[in-house]
């Protein structure tokens, strides 16, 4: 029994140690992508002094894939070729297309998410060796992000952040619903034998609803989103008022988060409390990190509405200068490369690697045809 439950428990912590491996090498690529993707941007920014900011984190970068490379060799783990993924090969080829912009935020979310990854790491793994680089690395990240935070003049603290996630996020999400539902419907025309002139007034319509569904939704979230912004304000307003003494603590805390020692930051949170219109102003902007200004609602409806409408008229673009099978063959074919392109867009957002992204919005793609199609097929037979 004894041998047994040694050899099960052997197994239990192989298990456990390839799973640790497994998270240590994507951790590892993360900062292999991140300090070639600094470099990037530091070759086409203009200004002298971004440009020395972006090679020093790129330094700071390759030394935490160095440490990530120490820890594997400790724990006697093959060390990958250190090379850049697709994903940032890809990010880097449109950066150089379209300008730093893009990219400058993006490595600003993905430090971002970096603090809340690695604290998570920190918090849940069973090796200490592990333990104590992820806390190191999340310190590290959230200085990164403060520094991007400044440069493009967003939050500090942008890990904190509760808006929706700008407005590249909702054309890509927008695009997506547009194309996945109308190639739902249109599928299901197609698999119902209508006119072709049924098909493209079917399509065109959907296009229509989706564009205006969208882009109301979008309005409602963003209205949503500043009601929330305003009651918390009002809350932080009545607490600066009735809790004074817990307040004062509390800003001093997050001037201390930002490295400042204890007792100066203890002065600068009295000082700031002196005047309580200037330190709910200071509260707001370092608990939410976002500004009321920042929530435009009109914004999201239009935007949202336009890339939802651009993704529905996809699948039906084919049926305006071809007819029968060979324009639902078209349409399909078109829809499923809008589909994985649109997935792999997602990953910059999710997370997700590229490819595994585009496949699975691929996969989502193809079924929601399928079911289209049958379901039209089946209504045409025993209605």
């Amino acid at each position: 029994m004894g041998y047994l439950w040694l050899r099960h428990r052997s197994v239990y912590l192989t298990i456990i140690m390839s799973s640790e491996s497994k998270v240590w090498k994507d951790y590892w690529q993360e900062e292999v992508d991140a300090a070639y993707l600094y470099k990037v941007i530091s070759a086409i920014t203009n200004d002298e002094k971004e440009r020395k900011i972006y090679l020093k984190l790129s330094t700071i970068e390759d030394k935490h894939a160095k440490a990530w490379e120490n820890l594997l060799i400790e724990k006697g783990e093959a060390i990958p070729k250190r090379k850049p993924s697709f994903k940032a090969k890809s990010l880097a080829r449109i950066t150089n297309s379209f300008g730093p912009a893009l990219l400058a935020d993006w490595l600003r979310r993905e430090e971002s998410s970096e603090v809340k990854s690695y604290l998570n790491l920190y918090k849940t793994s069973a090796d200490s060796g592990t333990q104590s680089l992820a806390l190191q690395l999340a310190r590290d990240s959230a200085h990164h992000a403060g520094q991007l935070g400044k440069m493009t003049n967003t939050s500090a603290e942008p890990w904190h952040r509760i808006s929706s996630g700008g407005m590249l996020r909702n054309v890509v999400y927008g695009f997506n619903d547009g194309l996945t539902a109308n190639f739902g419907l249109l599928a299901g025309i197609v698999g119902a034998n209508a006119e072709p002139r049924i098909i493209l007034l079917s399509g065109l319509a959907g296009a229509l609803a989706n564009a205006l569904s969208m882009g109301s939704s979008g309005y409602l979230a963003a209205k949503s989103e500043k009601e929330v912004y305003e009651k918390e304000r009002k809350m932080e307003a009545d607490e600066i008022r009735m809790m004074p003494e817990l307040e004062t603590e509390e800003l001093a805390a997050i001037y201390e988060t930002k490295g400042i020692e204890a007792e100066r930051a203890m002065r600068m949170a009295k000082d700031m409390m002196l005047d309580p219109e200037q330190a709910l102003e200071e509260k707001v902007r370092e608990e939410l990190g976002i500004s009321a200004a920042e929530i435009n609602p009109f914004n999201e409806a239009w935007v949202t509405g336009l890339s939802t409408a651009i993704g529905s008229i996809i699948p039906a673009f084919p049926f305006f200068f071809w007819h029968g099978m060979t324009a639902a063959w078209l349409s399909f074919v078109v829809a499923m490369l809008a589909h994985f392109a649109v997935g792999a867009a997602r990953s910059f957002f999710t997370g997700k690697g590229l490819w595994k992204s585009g496949l699975e919005m691929l996969v989502v793609g193809f079924g929601i045809a399928a079911i289209g199609y049958f379901i039209g097929d089946w209504l045409m037979k025993y209605l």
